[in-house]
């Protein structure tokens, strides 16, 4: 089985052909694919190769299957006897992908 890591949005995602992940908010309409060429690692069954940074010829193809917001959490901020709270709820955008193609370079 051929995988690759790659990197997305400051993040390494580790892809095989077929499977559905999460990456942070990418643009682009469901349905359109996009391609990640910062390809750090690559693996075809039997050789590993790694990029000094990036692995050459080496990239990743995917669907955009939708777009979306993660579960909410709450950021509380309290400091004790100086009446200081401050409550923030956060939702990180994402977008959900489909691994097509791994090149490996």
């Amino acid at each position: 089985m051929s995988y690759a890591i790659f990197k997305a949005a400051g993040q390494q995602f580790r892809a095989e052909k077929g499977l559905t992940m999460r990456v942070p908010s990418l643009p682009g309409e469901p349905g359109s694919k996009v391609t990640f060429e910062d390809v750090l690692l690559s693996s075809d069954g039997e050789k590993v190769r790694t990029g000094l940074p990036t692995v050459k010829g080496a990239k990743v193809v995917a669907e955009i299957v939708r777009h979306g917001r993660d579960k909410k959490i709450v950021v509380y901020k309290f400091r004790r006897r100086e009446r200081y709270r401050r409550k923030q709820g956060h939702r990180q955008g994402f977008t959900e992908i489909k691994i097509t193609d791994v090149k490996v370079g």
